[in-house]
């Protein structure tokens, strides 16, 4: 899986360029660097764990470079935030705008980004009845992935 994962970074990284470059922003070599990072791990990452990667590259590296570059990644749409987890994961739907919802295993840690449209809209309808417009919801779901249920 990790060699199939290495051919498609730099696809999906040509892909976010474009997506930047269609919404005039542009994706510079440091946040292609973040990003490409992301998209090579097995999972979300700290904003300081990223930090660390990306000292491998850049020996001067501070905080503000790697929050600044995550700013702009989930402005374009290219990550997520994981709230619960403090962290951060690339988006499975280079820059579209997309409503999402996270499954995180309390055993192995893993989360899976899925799109439910249908559970979205029936957040949205459930705010509107109460008179509240939504920007935005982010919904992470607690459990157990069906591996580790399997394993149990």
């Amino acid at each position: 899986m990790a060699a199939t994962r290495q051919r498609s970074i730099p696809a999906r990284l040509d892909s976010a360029a474009k997506a930047c470059a269609a919404r005039g922003a542009r994706l510079t070599e440091l946040r292609r660097q973040v990003l490409a990072l992301m998209l090579d791990s097995d999972g979300p990452l700290t904003a300081y764990q990223l930090l660390d990667r990306l000292r491998e590259m850049r020996e001067r590296a501070v905080p503000p470079t790697v929050y600044r570059a995550l700013d702009f990644l989930m402005e374009q749409r290219l990550i997520h935030k994981v709230e619960r987890l403090n962290a951060f994961m690339p988006c499975s739907d280079t820059g579209h705008d997309h409503p999402a919802q996270f499954l995180i295993c309390r055993q192995c840690g893993r989360v899976a980004e899925i799109e439910d449209r249908v559970a979205a809209e029936a957040l949205e309808h459930a705010a509107e009845r109460q008179g509240f417009h939504a920007r935005s919801a982010v919904v992470e779901i607690d459990g157990t992935c069906a591996a580790c249920f399997h394993r149990a």
